[in-house]
């Protein structure tokens, strides 16, 4: 059975109900609530936009966007991004997904904290962008009806979300901080992390192993 929040309808696929079931057991609230309102915000942003997302692919989407977070996925040090994308993959192809759905889930989780080029992809891509962007930093508020966002927010409070996303930043990537070159994610360590500096491209490339 499918709900509807804000005008946006939950897919009433078993993907979806399975998705949000693992979300549920083995994040908090508040990335639990974050990943919801990620669905519905880029649903709406894409609306707005005159996008097309496939619903379901969106809401998985959404839904393991920020799961590499709290468990690694992999079995190698990688970006969180990547344990994320390569989680949901792996969940799409088990339940008889195709590798091109599956692929366009990877796609939109690796690249959501990328900024710039998510919106020139895929809808779906572009919308699980527009909403981690709506949801951390307010953009494109403006664009959306206020009674819908207000309904959003009733359904998956905030709470103290500023606080509580940047602390699960730092939780879960104070351990592998190499994984942050290059990325906003190194933003956060450097400014929380006792002694953490960043390292930067033109170090690499003037401590690169050639002669000039």
């Amino acid at each position: 059975m499918s709900d509807t929040i804000a005008g946006v309808e939950i897919p009433g696929t078993a993907a979806v109900t399975e998705a949000t079931d693992f979300l549920r057991e083995t994040a908090g609230p508040l990335i639990f609530d974050h990943s919801r309102r990620v669905f519905l915000l880029g649903s709406l942003q894409a609306r707005a936009l005159g996008l097309r997302p496939d619903p379901e692919l969106l809401y998985i989407s959404a839904m393991f966007h920020d799961t590499g977070l709290a468990t690694p996925f992999s079995g190698t040090e990688q970006r969180f991004e990547l344990d994320g994308a390569d989680h949901a993959r792996a969940f799409l192809l088990d339940r008889g997904f195709s590798s091109s759905a599956a692929d366009v889930v990877w796609t939109a989780i690796a690249l959501h904290t990328t900024p710039g080029i998510p919106g020139r992809m895929g809808p779906e891509v572009a919308a699980t962008n527009y909403g981690v962007l709506t949801d951390a930093l307010g953009w494109g508020l403006e664009r959306l009806s206020p009674d819908r966002v207000d309904e959003i927010v009733t359904a998956h409070p905030r709470g103290e979300f500023k606080k509580g996303f940047l602390k699960a930043f730092v939780d879960g990537l104070k351990n592998r901080p190499d994984t942050t070159y290059g990325t906003i994610n190194a933003d956060v360590l450097e400014h929380f992390v006792p002694g953490f500096r960043r390292s930067t491209m033109v170090e690499r490339v003037m401590d690169a192993p050639w002669p000039s």
